[in-house]
């Protein structure tokens, strides 16, 4: 009886030893990404977007390494950009199944957190009086802050990849590529 207690008591205990959010919290951010570039394939053009919106994440525990680090559900993520060709919206697929988002504590003191999310995301591109183009990614969008604190306040997380998008009828074809994304999160 002692070990099952010990076993469900550990990640509690762990988590507020070393600065994590508690287990079953949910925390919203504010997003800002100023001078973020998509590329449009299909007219060749490179669009400066400045996005605004926000994300909202789960914490759960991470059984690899419930001491030093927390497993994040996004729950909620949307980003929305103007340009000349229409609203641009980054958006969440559905809610995480799995979370596959993680912050980890990398130094106790002073101390240092890497973020790390993982979001499954579709781009829609709206045009005055045309239908929405919707675009499913090729692989989900991952992103990386390093933070000294969390939640972040005004910290920037970076892509660390660029996301390519497609149409569903054709998946073989890109239509656009987000390449950048630098994303100010929290305290803005």
């Amino acid at each position: 009886m002692k070990a099952f207690l010990l076993t469900l008591l550990l990640p509690l205990i762990a988590t507020a030893l070393s600065g994590l959010p508690p287990i079953g919290a949910e925390i919203p951010q504010s997003m800002l990404a100023i001078d973020s570039f998509l590329t449009l394939q299909t007219q060749t053009k490179i669009l400066t977007l400045d996005f605004r919106g926000g994300i909202k994440e789960r914490v759960d525990v991470n059984p690899d390494d419930p001491i030093n680090s927390v497993r994040l559900r996004v729950v909620g993520f949307r980003l929305t950009a103007e340009s000349p060709d229409g609203n641009i919206v980054l958006e969440q697929n559905d809610v995480d199944e799995a979370p596959k988002s993680q912050l980890r504590l990398v130094q106790r003191f002073p101390p240092k957190y890497e973020h790390i999310n993982v979001i499954d995301v579709s781009l829609k591109i709206e045009s005055e009086g045309g239908k929405p183009l919707v675009l499913a990614y090729k692989e989900p969008l991952v992103m990386k802050g390093s933070l000294t604190q969390y939640p972040a306040r005004g910290d920037l997380y970076q892509l660390l990849k660029p996301v390519e998008f497609v149409d569903l009828k054709n998946p073989d074809l890109v239509i656009a590529t987000l390449d950048k994304l630098p994303a100010k999160r929290g305290g803005l």
